[in-house]
């Protein structure tokens, strides 16, 4: 495995839509790195809540353990979390993984993002996991920086892809809570 340079991102990876440059002051920031991508979060956030007194469960997930906000700006409550998805499409390569780390300024808040590798082959916009880990209340910024996507590029193509497994998240619509395919 190699890491892609960023000269080689934008011609072997679509993403849309497409920031070329990262630099942007004023706001957390997005777009080519030097190995990789900087995804945006979008304005729709499922913030956990507890209300309903609803166990978590990964094989029968009850939606009403989420409170959907759409804005600008989210807050996360204290040792909780929020599910997004990002601003910008993805379709990977079948001779690409990618995989998802936070940005260092949320880091440096406490505030951890969460995201499973992109297999060889997945396509459409990420899930991911925010977790506030402070006792405080935690501020995230919609259509600013939330990810760095790092790209790694196999010597040979994949036997099985993603797209060939029939992955349960492929070309998901829209922010996807999680379950398990039916036997």
């Amino acid at each position: 495995m190699s890491v892609l340079p960023d000269w080689l991102i934008e011609k072997q990876i679509k993403i849309e839509p497409f920031a070329p440059q990262q630099h942007r002051p004023g706001v957390i920031s997005y777009g080519v790195t030097s190995y990789g991508y900087d995804v945006r979060v979008d304005r729709h956030f499922k913030v956990f809540t507890n209300v309903w007194g609803s166990t978590v469960d990964p094989k029968k997930f009850d939606p009403k353990s989420f409170v959907d906000v759409e804005a600008d700006e989210c807050i996360i409550p204290p040792n909780s979390f929020a599910l997004a998805e990002t601003v910008e499409y993805l379709d990977i390569p079948r001779n690409i993984i990618a995989i998802c780390v936070g940005k260092s300024t949320y880091a440096r808040c406490g505030i951890i993002v969460n995201v499973t590798p992109l297999e060889p082959e997945w396509r459409g916009r990420i899930t991911i996991e925010i977790s506030n880990t402070t006792p405080l209340p935690a501020k995230i910024y919609a259509n600013e920086g939330i990810a760095q996507i790092i790209f790694l590029e196999a010597r040979e193509v994949c036997r099985t892809s993603y797209a060939d497994k029939k992955g349960k998240y492929q070309d998901q619509p829209g922010l996807t809570l999680p379950f398990v395919s039916p036997k």
